[in-house]
């Protein structure tokens, strides 16, 4: 058993993975063709290309014969030989409010409009120019604000919600407790903002 995987293992390592039943497709050749060359029909559009199988010698003479620049003019090799060939394509610059500047398919269907709206709210802004981050954003939405809102709106809502949730002022009851430190913990983060300072 150890036999048959070693000799597996060295079949593998030297790159032989015919069976041996063909013969070397090389001419005139009677040798086992047990390595596969691309042969005349090469990978394309259509598919992959067709194989012929040679033996060690007529295989190792095809790899030695193996140009990559056949064919090309000298202008496309020195293309192929720059150091950052491949790399000149666009990229898509990075947003200054470290959000994605969303996507540019112009064929894209959004029946739900989830995507673009997620885009959407990734950018949005105050009236002022001044961007939102996402934190700011979950504060605005457990006070219940939109982004127009300035810091005067933000205390005078801060002010009816910790009315509104304090068991003080009704009598006693801790099941807005959750909903009282979100509040707290909201205004503590948008006062400090850099968007509302």
């Amino acid at each position: 058993m150890a036999d048959g995987n070693t000799q597996r293992r060295q079949d593998r390592f030297h790159g032989r993975i015919g069976s041996g039943e063909q013969m070397c497709a090389h001419p005139g050749c009677m040798e086992r063709g047990e390595f596969r060359a691309p042969g005349a029909a090469r990978s394309s559009f259509d598919g992959p290309g067709d194989w012929r199988w040679l033996c060690l010698e007529h295989v190792r003479a095809f790899n030695s014969g193996y140009n990559f620049f056949d064919g090309m003019s000298s202008d496309e090799i020195e293309q192929a030989q720059r150091p950052f060939a491949g790399w000149e394509r666009e990229t898509r610059a990075f947003s200054a409010a470290g959000g994605s500047a969303g996507p540019r398919w112009g064929d894209f269907v959004d029946p739900l409009d989830a995507i673009s709206a997620r885009f959407a709210e990734a950018r949005q802004v105050r009236p002022d120019g001044r961007p939102l981050g996402d934190a700011d954003r979950r504060a605005l939405k457990t006070l219940g604000l939109t982004a127009e809102a300035d810091l005067k709106a933000i205390r005078k809502r801060y002010t009816e919600l910790v009315r509104r949730y304090h068991p003080d002022r009704n009598g006693g009851d801790r099941t807005h407790e959750k909903a009282l430190q979100d509040v707290i913990s909201a205004y503590t983060h948008l006062k400090a903002a850099p968007a509302f300072a």
